[in-house]
């Protein structure tokens, strides 16, 4: 069986929730947000460990509060984040690296796997709360067919592209239009030689400003690879303004 490695990224502000609480730590029905995310990847079969990348200094603050308090085994590692989401998912990775776990975890399922099995790895959003075991699933599945995968949704809304006047210049067709979730899954070889070929161009990216928005993007434009949409549930939202929160709580009584 085809297990994965979980780096739930935890590090962000939240400035849009307007609260002195980060939104991943914010209460949901008594829990903090990024309980339900760890929950759901803990619960998983598939998923070997859990990396949690966390802001400046609340390393301990995590440890104590979140993994230990409610038994979070698989949390193998606790690392600090970086100024953009995309310094977040490179210390992940690195510290997957430096730790041995892909090695570690390649071996076990060598063990218990056919021929050619693999390491992949899920990034997914700590304030994304509502990720299923049928979406894990169903995301490292298709990382295993095609490489690389991303779960979304395709959108409900027509979508307008603007000028930088803000008027309506291109109407794409909606059928073709997803909005992106996480996880985002990868075999653990593609994603970590993706990062790396950013990170040395990161100066020259920045420079043409180009501005890096998912995982998914890394991949594509570092390794020319194609990235498979896997439909995920539209329940699986990220928690970033009050408005959220109010719809998670809605989502949760209708469970």
């Amino acid at each position: 069986m085809d297990k994965m490695i979980a780096v739930v990224l935890a590090a962000g502000a939240g400035k849009r929730m307007n609260s002195k609480v980060a939104k991943q730590y914010i209460e949901l029905n008594e829990k903090p947000v990024l309980w339900y995310a760890l929950q759901a990847f803990s619960q998983s079969e598939l998923v070997s460990r859990i990396v949690l990348v966390v802001g400046h200094g609340e390393e301990d603050y995590v440890q104590k509060e979140i993994v230990d308090k409610y038994g979070f085994e698989k949390v193998a590692l606790i690392c600090e984040g970086g100024a953009e989401r995309y310094l977040s998912v490179w210390n992940g990775l690195q510290a997957i690296r430096t730790a041995g776990l892909l090695e570690d975890v390649a071996q076990g399922m060598r063990e218990d796997a056919p021929d050619g099995a693999d390491t992949y790895i899920a990034i997914h959003d700590g304030a994304r709360p509502f990720v299923t075991q049928q979406i894990i699933e169903d995301t490292l599945y298709a990382a295993k067919e095609y490489g690389a995968c991303v779960a979304g949704m395709p959108v409900k809304d027509t979508i307008k592209i603007a000028d930088e006047e803000g008027f309506a210049q291109a109407t794409p067709k909606r059928d073709l239009v997803w909005a992106v979730q996480t996880p985002q899954v990868f075999e653990g070889q593609l994603i970590y030689s993706a990062y790396a070929k950013l990170i040395s161009n990161l100066e020259e990216l920045i420079s043409k400003g180009v501005s890096i928005t998912d995982d998914a993007m890394v991949v594509e434009h570092m390794t020319g690879e194609k990235v498979k949409l896997v439909k995920a549930s539209y329940e699986n939202i990220k928690i970033t303004t009050p408005e959220d929160l109010i719809l998670a709580k809605g989502i949760l009584e209708g469970q």
